[in-house]
């Protein structure tokens, strides 16, 4: 034989999370609709009025379409008929246009010596290039060693003269900075205007 527990908690815990659910719905459409008074509009954009929501419900029932309440700020809320798996499809459309359309900036990052050779210069200034070319923000940056900590400014020549190559498409986003034992600037392509 099982033994059941009534717990309170448990019990409020599902209420609450029942009514967040409700709530996060964005949309109220048909028999949701629970307000006395709607302002009404019909499928083509014309002003219906004033009525009650099942004068309305039934208007669009009658045309075989969907009640759904666009305002429910405004008082009365407003209300429009409409085909609700359309006008769904559509929005869907839209957000993934848009979502496609968008650019997200990533930041790509050149690691650089205190000691680099030209051709290994030159191959980290093409790799750098190619990022801001692309959208990207770049960030640039050398990791002293040993020593080399006692020389920072080399590293800040070395940074100098990168930010100088990269001149023509990129602008300083923020100027070389030594944190600890790394050295970071930052670069940003310039705006095409």
């Amino acid at each position: 034989m099982r033994t059941v527990y009534f717990c309170p908690h448990y019990f409020f815990e599902k209420v609450l999370w029942r009514c967040l659910t409700i709530s996060k719905k964005d949309i109220q459409i048909n028999e949701e609709i629970r307000d006395k008074e709607l302002r009404v509009i019909s499928s083509d954009g014309k002003q219906l009025g004033i009525m009650s929501s099942k004068e309305a419900l039934a208007l669009a029932e009658q045309k075989n379409l969907d009640l759904v309440k666009i305002a429910p700020q405004s008082v009365p809320p407003v209300c429009k008929i409409m085909d609700y798996g359309k006008y769904r499809f559509e929005q869907a459309k839209r957000e993934k246009e848009a979502r496609k359309n968008q650019h997200v900036v990533d930041i790509k990052e050149v690691r650089l010596s205190l000691n680099i050779d030209t051709h290994d210069f030159n191959t980290k200034l093409n790799n750098a290039v190619k990022f801001i070319k692309h959208g990207d923000k770049v960030k640039v940056s050398i990791r002293f060693r040993g020593r080399e900590m006692g020389h920072p400014e080399i590293g800040l020549e070395t940074m100098n003269r990168f930010a100088e190559a990269c001149a023509e498409f990129a602008s300083v986003e923020k100027p070389a900075k030594l944190e600890g034992r790394n050295m970071l600037m930052f670069l940003a392509p310039k705006s095409n205007k």
